[in-house]
């Protein structure tokens, strides 16, 4: 869930190791980033190397939790790291037959998502601290049966950026700010900040994103990694501190496009605590890495939306424009352009208010209710908090996020009117319309800019992206590496109709395979200039 955004996207998108250091100061030293012996390694050669008994859960585990040590201090990327991560990797190693390709992996989760340990999860607010579920979130009890080792929660725009109306991408009470890894005064992008920093930064296998509108893709692109935004209800949100059901998804974010499909065929499958997800019967492929295909981009035909998605950023124009003829170059027929007919209409539709705000102060009260242990109840005891802990909570962030939506009251009438119009537009109307017209596979289109400085006063900037279509119509969205402009990286956007990951994920691995973007972070400081 990401904050609420003034321009373009008119939508309440509303939307976590004690309290790190919430400001920027002097940059640190970059002592300790060197590349280690696994860094960059995906699954599948980790796991040949446990294979060959070359390598461990536990020695992984230790490697990591090193590498956390020494370098996410000026990252602030890591919230909290799991006291149990070796005991439970060392439990793994001794089970003999491995369970699954995730087996004996070191994995992070964005801190929205419940885990039955001795961790909290308080989507970064001192609200919330001391908070210890009873029982696993579904996905990562999928991923503890899988084998994964949780290694830790990431740090995420507090309150999933539903604080406040400014956006400071990355930020939270607990967890201070979270920083770009390839410029350390760069925004880290939207709410699903940390586990993108640590993907890249190399302090895990793997992550856990959500995302209402643009957390995983966004951050995915500003932090040259892999992001998969999911069809609303292919993975079970029960157990994850709520935001707006009828748009929150969960999915991976990892540095290649086969280690975000193994990662998401561990997910996915109806959770009896996610109603939504009964609708993924007979879409859930519990091995995406089978659509996986070198070649995959032959004859694939991709469409450009230009309005809209295109010309906020000369540089990611640019970006985008070379990624298209690697396409073309690569067997794609590209169809340009293909404009989403609604795509105006998205960017400042009223609905979103109304959708949103309706749905997240009913469930956010709801899970606080229900929530154990002692903390705020509704949404009104915690702005009453945030007041009584102002030099910490709302030290540079304002909660007038929080108090809108506590303000605005629509009825379920206006709700249910609301909601059918912004599916229709961005469904039947927007993304099915265009794909059904020019008979496309998908559309293709820069992911956002270059990421913009933090501003800690004032709130980042925001310049335009690609995320609002898929949001809006819980569709799904792949964002891979697309290039750097002066070394600050831009993903471009694979969207395509519901259900549609084994195709999204087929072109985005073709894509990845034929650009090969990715690079490891620089850590550089502040300077002058761009």
């Amino acid at each position: 869930m990401e904050q609420i955004r003034a321009t373009r996207r008119n939508v309440l998108a509303l939307g976590t190791a004690a309290a790190a250091t919430p400001w920027l100061g002097t940059a640190p030293a970059r002592a300790g980033t060197a590349g280690g012996e696994f860094d960059e390694l995906g699954i599948t050669e980790l796991r040949a190397l446990m294979e060959r008994g070359r390598l461990d859960a536990e020695r992984l585990t230790r490697y990591y939790l090193e590498r956390i040590e020494r370098i996410d201090p000026m990252l602030h990327a890591v919230i909290e790291v799991n006291p149990d991560a070796l005991r439970e990797a060392r439990r793994l190693d001794a089970g003999g037959r491995p369970r699954s390709p995730l087996h004996g992996m070191p994995v992070l989760l964005k801190d929205l998502v419940e885990t039955a340990d001795r961790m909290h999860t308080t989507a970064g607010s001192l609200a919330l601290e001391g908070l210890r579920p009873a029982r696993d979130a579904t996905v990562a009890a999928r991923l503890r049966a899988a084998g994964a080792v949780i290694l830790g929660k990431t740090n995420l725009s507090e309150w999933a950026g539903g604080l406040s109306l400014t956006h400071h991408a990355g930020w939270s009470a607990r967890g201070g700010q979270t920083r770009n890894p390839y410029k350390l005064d760069r925004s880290p992008n939207e709410s699903s900040s940390g586990t993108g920093v640590a993907v890249a930064a190399n302090l895990c296998v793997a992550g856990i994103g959500t995302e209402t509108n643009g957390s995983i893709i966004d951050p995915s692109s500003a932090n040259c990694v892999v992001g998969v935004k999911p069809t609303v209800g292919l993975v079970g949100r029960g157990g994850m501190i709520p935001g707006v059901p009828s748009q929150d998804s969960v999915g991976p974010m990892a540095r290649t496009v086969r280690d975000a499909a193994i990662m998401l065929g561990t997910l996915v499958g109806v959770d009896g605590r996610d109603p939504a997800t009964t609708a993924s019967r007979g879409h859930v492929h519990r091995d995406y890495t089978r659509f996986l295909d070198a070649d995959g981009l032959r004859g694939a035909r991709v469409g450009v939306p230009r309005t809209v998605y295109f010309g906020y950023s000369d540089h990611a124009d640019d970006i985008a424009e070379r990624a298209i003829e690697v396409l073309r170059a690569a067997g794609a027929v590209i169809v340009d352009p293909a404009d989403i007919p609604t795509a105006e209409q998205l960017e400042d539709l009223p609905g979103s208010m109304v959708v949103q705000a309706y749905e997240f102060k009913r469930a956010l009260n709801t899970y606080l209710a229900a929530a154990g242990g002692e903390h705020p109840r509704d949404l009104g005891e915690l702005i009453a908090f945030n007041r009584a802990h102002a030099d910490r909570e709302l030290r540079y962030a304002r909660q007038d996020g929080l108090e809108a939506v506590e303000r605005l009251d629509f009825s379920r009438r206006e709700y249910e009117e609301a909601l059918a119009v912004n599916r229709r537009l961005s469904r039947a109307e927007g993304i099915d319309a265009v794909l059904r017209r020019h008979r496309l596979d998908a559309l293709v289109m820069p992911t956002t800019g270059p990421p913009a400085k933090i501003d800690l006063i004032r709130g980042d900037s925001y310049g335009g992206g690609a995320s609002t279509p898929a949001a809006i119509a819980g569709y799904p969205a792949v964002s891979v590496p697309a290039g750097f402009a002066f070394g600050l990286p831009v993903g471009l956007t694979f969207m395509g109709t519901a259900w549609s990951e084994p195709v999204l994920l087929r072109l985005a691995y073709a894509y990845e395979r034929a650009s090969r973007v990715r690079r490891v972070p620089t850590y550089r400081g502040a300077d002058v200039g761009f």
